[in-house]
């Protein structure tokens, strides 16, 4: 049995909830330090790392016994701090790679792929975190841990999955020596069909074969 599903019967919860919180804070001041941009060639493998990190906080809230707030009505937190920075920082940090194409319910049967961006991604999952740890740091221990587990399975956790697979993709591409010859032109504004999706992809598929030697056809 994994240590997330102990600590509802084996261990304080005050420790569980401060290994959350420590977790949560640690990725918002990564996050931050990266979108910074003072080390543009390493931000992906380590967003890649801090997102693979936050996804496993999120795995033990998720494998957690469902957490109950104290209070019927969530307490008012404040004025949510603005994200706006964040999000326009990674979006010039991560250009042209920013864009990419995700399926929001993999269990909804034929759901067509969406484009999708990882800066607006980074700065959801920092808005959702942060309105938490404005839980945490007033006291609200439990409150904080229920949003948290909440919006984990609502929110930041299918949109981390989606972007952690997008910045695994993007390693692998480079460290595969692999073009990224589909994201020309793909723009979150474009209206994609499943057929326009398929299309292009198959064309990318084609210049990727015609490009290896091994697997060109001989006459």
């Amino acid at each position: 049995m994994s240590d997330a599903m102990l600590h509802a019967v084996g261990q304080d919860p005050d420790d569980f909830a401060v290994q959350i919180a420590d977790s949560i804070e640690s990725f918002i001041v990564a996050t931050t330090e990266v979108a910074k941009g003072d080390e543009p060639d390493s931000a992906v493998p380590f967003l890649l790392l801090e997102v693979s990190q936050l996804l496993l906080t999120g795995g033990r809230l998720g494998a957690h016994e469902d957490i109950l707030p104290d209070e019927r009505y969530e307490p008012d937190t404040g004025p949510e701090p603005d994200v706006d920075d964040l999000r326009e920082r990674f979006a010039v940090l991560l250009d042209p790679v920013d864009v990419f194409s995700e399926v929001f319910d993999p269990y909804e049967p034929r759901k067509a792929p969406v484009p999708s961006r990882i800066s607006d991604s980074l700065a959801d999952i920092v808005t959702d975190l942060r309105h938490g740890l404005a839980h945490y740091r007033a006291g609200r221990t439990t409150e904080a841990l229920w949003w948290w587990q909440f919006s984990y399975f609502s929110n930041w956790g299918p949109t981390a999955s989606a972007t952690l697979r997008a910045l695994q993709s993007l390693v692998a591409h480079v460290r595969l020596d692999q073009p990224l010859a589909a994201l020309d032109g793909l723009d979150t504004d474009e209206d994609l069909t499943e057929e326009a999706l398929a299309e292009e992809a198959g064309r990318v598929m084609v210049q990727e074969i015609l490009g290896q030697p091994e697997l060109r056809r001989t006459p």
